[in-house]
This record gives structure tokens, sequence and C-alpha cells, in this order.
């Protein structure tokens, strides 16, 4: 058994991520089938836009758009199969590209009126609808279905049945409205499955188990949101400058996006998570709609439709706004840093030494390197000459550390003034001259602050700063600012404290641990040596003993018929000999 496992090698751990991501082989036949069914699609749209156009039908760009979209669906649908063979994501990809074909192709079949028959005319306005309607029940389908077309749940299967049930209803309500198609009730279903469709992709995102399937599942919503994002972006144009135009043939185009982001998703080399292009595409969808939301309500709801000329300056207006939005964060940071450095004479707040400190508490730094760097970004931000941090020990105030370096110093401290500094507070010159004189060594008329760090009422140390003589005094906001932090290095004074006495603690442990087994080493080592010694002394006394016993009962035994007496002397010899025998 021993000999098959070292022979074996080294086994490298089974990662069950990767089992649940790699696609297992499909049957040959299967891929083929997803592969003829998306060339077919697209060999339908094109077809179609040939038929027709070389029967000299006025297709129009909206013909060929849709011939695009089926084109571009059918190919991701192709991409997704051969990447993804084992998915089911192909086959609804392929659904939606089949139902746009035939819509289109239907529509395209409508051109004829004048040369169709009444029955021919009404199958194409019914093919029309159906394709129409499908194509909402495949969107909400895939919506439920990504990021591999699997509904997992019951209640997702059961919405997508019902879907396709309801867009047989559409279908029906859609006929009986031709030759037109009614706009509202199509934009009506589709905002339906959109609202559903968007709660279950957003619970699919919150329960995805790997980061594999959270990537797709981003990409997915990148292409949406772009989507979005350049449709909102056109209406808002439309609306106050009559540009770009038609409308809805830029918000059609936009959705090519989404069988693109597909297709990316499908592919183990591109599919890498799109966190932060994602977050900017949110982002950025966001500031179109602030910025066209705020023109029209300015424009349109304040004051008049612009005309003629009038439109040029309002794009131009908007163009501004959208440039100036987006350089407001980096703008943001460099003019506060300009008037930070400009307002304090440093590159910060007297309140960011707050934030820093907190930061460095979670970097388990050594106590001397974060006193150390506290006192630099306090000179640094506060403008001081000098920033002193003292903590206490027995009885005494000990200088940790000081910017610039002035040396050990101690002050001190006993019961009665401990008390007295601890509830102090931030405090100036004239306190510190009747408590801590020895702060003021060295200084005139010093512009100084001491703030005692203490913790649950326990005087912990201080921290004192010094500016130059004649400059400006301390505010509120510094000395509110030394409170906040004050505190906060109490909090690590006092967590230092615990540490030293946990540590202290486990020395101690050790110490007992290590003289408990010090003590059963000797305690084992004193049990075999005198078990030795016992086995000694069996062997060399009584075992010797019992051996010329047995020699003596034996020579008895010999002598029993021949010399009687002689048997019976060294029988009581034996006797006396046993006794001594026993004795050992």
């Amino acid at each position: 058994m021993a000999t098959s496992i070292e022979t074996a090698g080294s086994v490298e751990p089974l990662e069950l991520t990767s089992l649940r991501d790699e696609p297992r082989e499909q049957p040959p036949r299967a891929r083929r089938v997803v592969r003829i069914a998306a060339t077919g699609t697209l060999a339908t749209a094109v077809a179609a836009v040939s038929a027709f156009k070389q029967a000299g039908v006025d297709i129009g760009p909206g013909r060929v758009l849709c011939c695009i979209l089926v084109g571009a669906w059918s190919a991701a649908a192709a991409f997704v199969a051969v990447h993804r063979p084992r998915e089911s994501l192909s086959w609804i990809m392929v659904g939606g590209a089949l139902a746009g074909a035939v819509a289109t192709a239907a529509a395209a079949t409508l051109e004829y009126r004048p040369r169709l028959s009444a029955s021919h005319a009404d199958l194409a306005s019914a093919f029309v609808s159906v394709g129409i309607a499908l194509l909402v029940a495949v969107a909400l389908h895939l919506a439920l279905g990504l990021p591999d077309g699997d509904l997992e749940h019951r209640l997702r299967r059961g919405i997508v049945i019902a879907g396709y049930a309801g867009s047989l209803g559409v279908a029906a309500y859609l006929y009986t409205q031709r030759p037109e198609v009614p706009i509202a009730t199509v934009a009506i279903a589709g905002a339906v499955a959109a609202s559903v469709g968007a709660v279950g992709f957003v619970r699919r995102c919150r329960g995805a188990r790997t980061a594999h399937a959270r990537a797709r599942l981003q990409w997915a919503a990148w292409g949406v949101v772009v989507a979005v994002a350049i449709s909102l972006g056109a209406a808002v144009l439309n609306v106050l400058l009559s540009w770009p135009d038609p409308i809805l043939a830029i918000a059609v185009a936009s959705t090519l996006l989404v069988p693109f982001a597909l297709a990316m998703s499908a592919s183990d080399q591109i599919a890498v998570r799109i966190d932060r292009l994602l977050v900017h595409s949110i982002t950025l969808t966001g500031l179109v709609g602030l910025v066209g939301a705020s023109y029209l309500l300015i424009v349109l709801g304040l004051g008049r439709a612009p005309t003629g000329s009038e439109k040029t300056l309002l794009g131009l207006s908007m163009l501004a706004a959208a440039v100036a939005a987006l350089l407001w964060v980096p703008a943001r940071e460099r003019l506060a840093e300009i008037a930070t450095r400009r307002v304090y004479g440093e590159g910060h707040a007297p309140d960011e030494v707050l934030r820093t400190f907190g930061s460095r508490l979670t970097r388990a730094l050594p106590l001397d390197e974060l006193l150390l760097q506290l006192a630099e970004s306090l000179k640094a931000t506060m403008n001081l000459e000098i920033a002193e941090v003292w903590t206490r020990g027995a009885g005494r105030l000990e200088r940790a550390v000081s910017v610039p370096d002035r040396g050990p110093a101690v002050i001190p401290l006993g019961p009665e003034e401990e008390t007295v500094v601890a509830h102090a507070g931030v405090s100036g010159p004239g306190w510190a001259q009747v408590w801590l004189p020895d702060v003021l060594v060295g200084l005139e008329e010093p512009v100084l602050r001491v703030a005692p760090v203490t913790n649950s009422g326990e005087l912990l140390g201080l921290i004192v700063v010094r500016r130059a003589e004649g400059a400006l005094p301390f505010n509120e906001a510094d000395d509110l600012a030394l409170t906040e932090l004050a505190r906060q290095v109490g909090l690590a004074l006092h967590n230092v404290k615990l540490d030293s006495a946990l540590q202290e603690s486990l020395d101690a442990v050790r110490r007992q641990a290590d003289e408990l087994r010090a003590s059963r080493a000797r305690i084992v080592e004193a049990t075999d040596t005198e078990r030795r010694r016992i086995e000694r002394d069996l062997h060399d006394g009584a075992q010797q003993h019992l051996v010329a016993l047995a020699v003596g009962v034996r020579l008895a035994r010999q002598f029993a018929d021949t010399d009687p007496e002689q048997a019976k002397s060294m029988l009581e010899q034996i006797g006396l000999d046993l006794q001594d025998a026993v004795q050992e």
C-alpha cells in the first residue's frame, strides 16, 4: 500500500471549480446540429434580403438592420456552441435568431401585398406576429437562463413556460391588428419581460458560486448596460436636437452588443472578470441619464423647444456638460490637493491624520513604527515645529518618539498627577505649566497643546504638539482632531498592553509546560533507574540463591537412596538457604 502511494508521485489538488466550469465534450452530432441551425438562420436572413432586393422591393435600412441582427445572433450562437457544446445557451440564441429571421422574412413578404392573395397576406402577417411575440419570450428565457442557459429552479422554468404561453396571446392580438404592428403592445410586453428577467438575473448574480460564472454574468450585464446607455443618449438628443434619426433603428442597433458580450463570455481565454469595466459602464449610463433628464427638465419643462441654430448651441452645451461631468472627479481631487496645500501649507487637512492612522492600525505595524509615523503625520498636517508621543511606564512618562528627534526623556508622575492628567482633555501651556512643567523646558512663549492618551479612564500616554513662537494658535478644529487622535492612540496602546499581558501569560504557561515535561522526564528516568536496579539485584541476589537451591535439591534427590543421612543434611541446608532467598 505504501509502495503504491510513493510511486504515484506528487498528486495535484483537485479543484471542484475547474470541474464545474470545464465543459465536457458533446457528441459531434449535437454540435453539428447547433452549427447548422445557426448557419441556416444566417442563410435565411441573407436570402430574404437578396430575394426582395432583386425583386425591386424597397427593403429600407430597417430591414437591413434586422438582417444584420439575425446574422449577429446566429454567429454568436455558433461561437457559443463551439466553445460550450454541453450548454443550452446556444439553443436559446438560435431560437431568438430564428424568430427574428421569420419575422423579417414575413415582413418583407408583405411588401408584395398588391401581388399577394388575401390568404397569403394573412399567413405572412401571422408569421410576423408570432416572430415578434416569440422574440420577447426568448429574451425572457435568455435572461433567466444566463450564464449557461439552464433553468435550475422550478420557478424559473414555470416563468419561462408562462412567457412562451403568453407570447401566443400577444401574437394573437398582434394578428388581429394587422397590417399594422401596435408598437405600444410590443413595448408593454417587452417591459414586463425585462422587469421579470432583470429580477431573475440579479438573483442569479447573487447566487453565482464560481468566479467564472460571475464573469460570464458580468459580460452579459455589460452588453445590456452599454446598449441602454447608447439608446438613452440617442433618445435625449433626438428629443432636444431632432438628431440622430431614426431613433428606433439606433436603439435596435445598440443591441448588437448583447450577442457580442454573450459570445465573449463563452470563451475561457476571454471570459475574465470585468468588474471595473462594468462599474464604469453603469456610472456612465447614470451620468447620461442625469444629464439628459436635467436638460429635458430645464429646456422643455421650463422653457421652449430649441429651433434652428439654437439646436447646435444646445448640442455643444450638452457636450460641454458631459465632458465637465467626466472630468469632475479627477479635477476635484487635484483642486482639493492644491487648495489644501495653499491653506494649510501642506498636502493634507488636519483631520487627514485620523484617516491615515486608522488605516495603519490594521496593518500590524510595530508600535514604535506606528507612533513614529503618527508623529510625522502630525507635524506635516498641522504645520508643527515639534510633535511628540509619550507613553506611561511605572510611575513615569517616557518620550517614545519625537519629530524632530529630541532624544529620550522621563517625567515622574505620582498617582494624584496621573488622575488629573487622565481627565484633563486637550490643554494648553497654562495647564502644562502647573501639572507637566517638564514639557515646557526651553520654551518661553510656547504655542502648545497636550492631549492625554487614555482608555477607560486609564492614562496610557500623551500627545504633545508645538508650533513655532509667533505662529497661529491652535483652533477648535485642531483640538477636536487631537482629541479623536488621542482616543485612537489610546485604543492602540491598550491593545498593545493586552497583547503584552497575553504574551506574558503565554510565556508563563509555556514555562509551566516545560517544567511539567521536565518533571515527568525526571520521574520516568528515576522509575527506569529503580527498575534496572531491582532487576540487577534480583539477577545477582535472589536468582543466584534460587539456582543454588535447584542444584541442591537435585543433589539431595541423588543421595536420597544411597546416603540418606547426607541427603537429610543437604535438605536442612536447603531449608536454611531457602530462608535466605526469601529474605533476599
